[in-house]
């Protein structure tokens, strides 16, 4: 337990500033949907005109940008690209931190296992991813109910359970990464790589129809708003191979770990 509040207190500053930011995110970026229906100007029409490039890269897709729900699906992608890096990145810190401020030493002669060291400091890793997803889903729903004529929790709800599982996965990507690299100051910025290279796949995808089938590779296509939000749900095939890739990066996880000669 002293080892998880150690883990709580060391990120509780950074995971301040990531919620203020998440909050700020949502907030100017509905207020930005407020200031185009006030000047009458109609959405659809506007972003229609845009290339099919620049469509990708916003995220529209077949989204109704004249309602709050839809304007916050657009939103979304960037609010999903926000919490996974915020994931990736204590994934990655909550491991190699103790090699990379040279404190292994302090810790691994405690007498606790590196198995429950590692699954401890998991728990206090999803603690905070699951701080900020629940910092999302609350201001989203105040933000965007703000906006919207009609209720927005269920479609809301629904998106968020998807970013969740993608926090999740990102997060485990990091702790493997951490976990069996031998340079552990170096591991963030891998696991960082691995999410950019699949969120600008997704991007790929959306302009070049003919590599969807790719879309298994970047999970930044697994839980599109337009297709959770809007009936789709959370396809069960998308859920299947998120949990089986979290199964996976998390025995590697305890299994790298386990093995690696730990720089004190």
């Amino acid at each position: 337990m002293n080892v998880y509040v150690r883990e709580m207190r060391a990120h509780r500053k950074s995971l301040i500033i990531w919620c203020i930011g998440m909050i700020g995110l949502i907030g100017s970026g509905m207020g930005k949907y407020a200031g185009f229906s006030s000047s009458g100007q109609s959405m659809n029409e506007l972003v229609g005109g845009l290339p099919k490039s620049m469509q990708a890269i916003l995220g529209i897709g077949s989204l109704d940008m004249s309602t709050a729900s839809g304007y916050y699906g657009v939103l979304f992608l960037y609010i999903v690209l926000l919490a996974t890096i915020h994931a990736a990145l204590t994934g990655a810190t909550i491991i190699s931190k103790e090699e990379r401020d040279k404190t292994a030493e302090f810790l691994f002669v405690k007498p606790l296992t590196r198995k429950k060291i590692i699954g401890v400091k998991l728990a206090a890793a999803f603690t905070q991813i699951g701080v900020l997803a629940l910092i999302t889903w609350i201001s989203s729903l105040l933000i965007v109910g703000h906006y919207s004529d009609v209720s927005v929790a269920f479609d809301i709800g629904v998106a968020v359970v998807g970013m969740i599982i993608l926090q999740v996965l990102f997060l485990l990507i990091g702790t493997a990464v951490a976990a069996y690299s031998k340079k552990p100051e170096k591991s963030a910025a891998v696991a960082t790589g691995v999410l950019l290279l699949t969120f600008i796949l997704s991007f790929a995808i959306d302009l070049n129809g003919k590599i969807e089938a790719l879309k298994y590779l970047t999970p930044f296509k697994y839980f599109e708003a337009e297709s959770v939000m809007y009936g789709g749900g959370l396809g069960s095939a998308y859920v299947g191979i998120s949990f089986t890739l979290i199964a996976i990066l998390s025995f590697a996880t305890f299994l790298f770990f386990e093995k690696r000669d730990l720089k004190m």
